[in-house]
């Protein structure tokens, strides 16, 4: 049976650490824009809780799985073509 890929958790811990100490402290002065980020930093908690929930799951069912550090990390090796992920307001990161 393939692994399921994952995200690494490192993944959200550096946008944690990016929103909390850096988008936060510039978004002090502006409360909305404050409290969008705080949102933001809210749901990425629930979104590493929700994924360790589904570890855990993976590991009573006996099912494999696998950190991943990038989209195309096994692609060559499986066969898996990533995803192409859409530009968001016209940008590419």
């Amino acid at each position: 049976m393939e692994q399921i890929p994952l995200p690494s958790h490192i993944h959200y811990e550096l946008l944690l650490q990016l929103l909390e100490r850096q988008t936060l402290f510039a978004a002090n002065q502006n409360p909305a824009m404050r409290e969008q980020v705080q949102q933001l930093i809210g749901t990425l908690r629930k979104a590493l809780a929700q994924q360790k929930q589904l570890e855990t799951s993976c590991e009573q069912l006996n099912l494999p799985y696998e950190y991943r550090w990038a989209l195309n990390s096994m692609s060559a090796q499986s066969g898996i073509v990533p995803d192409v992920i859409p530009a968001i307001n016209g940008k590419n990161e």
